[in-house]
């Protein structure tokens, strides 16, 4: 019985580790643009960062790797969708800022829970509805930054772009689901590494700074200390296809979206930045959620 009960809940342990890792990610991701690195070179380094976890995963998978054609498509579908999704916010984070842009894309899981409801018939307890509900609002609330508005909004473009990432990713956590039916999660992954190193070219030229920046005297250890960062990243990435493996999309993906609230305690604990009221309802919904979600 206490089997039995630890496998229902292994989605649980999965995902908290995402929520953690992307959590502590997102409290140190200013390092890069404080140390000016520029986005492409940090689409690099977190594409490479993938290696490693994906070598792990293939340990994991005693050397089994599923590349027959459905495999390969379902799995290039996911890795392309998370790594375009990538790009496509560097982009749209030079037109937009962040504090209004992230609450576009952190609505994802809206995306998420649909498709599965309607293509994978998955339902939710009455907690578990609760949950999804207080969860949307806590991702929003914790989305919503109070950084300095020195980046001026430019045009229309970076409302597409958002919405664009929206979706990716949104439609990305339905494959992943879709695709842990006939797959095993380390394959799954590994063909996420794949297509994000297939990408890296992609990202190479959308950057004219990458070059330059290459040249420079302590662009080694900039890009050494960005792996530490993103490599959080990927071991989150990892074990969220493990919980999408294990549980419901319409109770992991919006688990998935409360990493924030790990970003704003270690900013509060480690960088000494207040959170504002807004973030701190968002705490609370996020505590509410995490309880109703696990139910």
């Amino acid at each position: 019985m206490k089997t039995n009960i630890l496998k229902d809940k292994l989605w649980l342990v999965f995902i908290l580790i995402t929520v953690v890792t992307w959590g502590v990610w997102g409290a140190f991701s200013g390092y890069q643009i404080q140390n000016g690195i520029p986005d492409t070179i940090v689409y690099i380094v977190w594409a490479l960062s993938m290696i490693p976890c994906a070598i792990v995963a293939l340990i994991i998978n005693k050397g089994k790797f599923m590349c027959d054609w459905k495999s390969a498509a379902l799995g290039c579908t996911v890795g392309l969708l998370g790594a375009g999704g990538q790009l496509v916010l560097f982009k749209a984070l030079t037109l937009g800022p962040s504090y209004i842009i992230y609450p576009f894309i952190s609505m994802s899981p809206v995306i998420v829970i649909t498709m599965a409801a309607v293509f994978l018939k998955e339902k939710a307890t009455r907690w578990q509805i609760a949950g999804i509900v207080v969860a949307l609002a806590a991702i929003l609330l914790l989305s919503l930054e109070t950084g300095q508005e020195g980046s001026p909004v430019s045009g229309w473009l970076w409302i597409v772009l958002a919405i664009l990432v929206l979706l990716a990713w949104g439609i990305q956590g339905f494959f992943m689901k879709f695709a842990n039916n006939s797959m095993d999660a380390e394959s799954i992954f590994i063909w996420m590494a794949i297509t994000a190193v297939i990408l890296i070219p992609v990202a190479w030229f959308m950057n004219g700074d990458a070059t330059a920046f290459m040249q420079t005297e302590h662009a080694v250890r900039d890009c050494w200390a960005s792996f530490g960062i993103q490599i959080l990243n990927s071991i989150g990435a990892l074990t969220l296809v493990y919980a999408y493996r294990y549980g419901k999309a319409v109770v992991v993906s919006p688990m998935e979206g409360l990493s924030p609230m790990v970003t704003v305690l270690l900013s509060l604990i480690i960088l000494q930045v207040i959170p504002n009221p807004l973030q701190i309802a968002g705490i609370c919904c996020a505590a509410f959620a995490m309880y109703a979600l696990s139910k």
